[in-house]
């Protein structure tokens, strides 16, 4: 694991194309904000395990959204 340390409005960049901001710091808790390409899903971790979870017990999968008239 790599291990950095930033403040308040600085940025860290994974490969070109997804950059994580650091928005506010807050006593224990930081707020982050990511901006990466629409096909890279970008989850929490308790989400992104649900979500495999959920995959794994044949439970269907979320509705896919679709945009109107397709």
């Amino acid at each position: 694991m790599l291990v950095l340390s930033r403040k308040k409005n600085e940025s860290i960049i994974i490969d070109e194309n997804i950059v994580i901001t650091i928005v506010e710091i807050r006593g224990d808790k930081v707020r982050l904000g990511i901006e990466a390409p629409k096909e890279i899903p970008v989850h929490r971790s308790e989400v992104h395990a649900a979500i495999h979870s959920e995959h794994k017990t044949g439970e269907p999968d979320p509705p896919k959204l679709t945009s109107a008239g397709s």
